[in-house]
């Protein structure tokens, strides 16, 4: 379900959120999450997710946990009276949210950690909010690129590389690994 507020959610027994900058593959590592092509909806047109879509794993969401998407931040073809809306949308669902154990902050593996990225990530800091850095898009980073890549990403997070987790949504890269997690996180 989608909703353009966090009032608007029903209760789930736990979940977690994912947040990115547009096009960063937020939906579609949800379908490769879901083990489904069309679960989310994925575009090339940044800003297509604009209300927070609630994702039942297993079931109902108040007995098997749920993922919920939120809008991409940074660059989206949308109406500034739209995207206006999104930033007090995501702080009341992130701050306000009962039942919220983390949430997926997904980096751009092949671009790595923007300005915004950063910023974001300082501000899960600032209020003490649950996170953990998945970075996408493992298959575009040359396989000669990546060693030094991972600790690039890593200490522009104020991370060690063992605490990124790298995924690749098109080749199926430590999907299972994220699965297995995200049930312990929920769990």
């Amino acid at each position: 379900m989608s909703a353009p507020s966090v009032a608007e959610l029903p209760p789930t027994r736990g979940e977690l959120a994912i947040v990115g900058r547009s096009n960063v593959g937020k939906s579609s590592l949800l379908n490769a999450l879901a083990r489904r092509k069309d679960l989310a909806k994925t575009s090339k047109t940044p800003g297509r997710t604009q209300l927070l879509n609630l994702f039942a794993l297993e079931g109902d969401p108040a007995t098997g946990g749920s993922v919920v998407d939120l809008p991409g931040y940074g660059f989206a073809k949308v109406p500034a009276r739209v995207r206006a809306t999104w930033g007090p949308m995501i702080e009341g669902y992130l701050l306000e949210r009962e039942g919220l154990r983390a949430t997926l902050v997904l980096v751009d593996g092949e671009v790595g950690p923007t300005a915004l990225d950063v910023q974001t990530l300082e501000w899960f800091e600032h209020h003490g909010l649950a996170h953990h850095v998945i970075a996408t898009k493992h298959d575009k980073v040359k396989s000669s690129r990546r060693d030094a890549r991972k600790k690039e990403l890593a200490a522009k997070c104020g991370l060690e590389p063992r605490q990124v987790l790298w995924v690749s949504a098109a080749s199926d890269v430590n999907i299972d690994e994220l699965r297995n997690r995200v049930r312990g996180w929920l769990a």
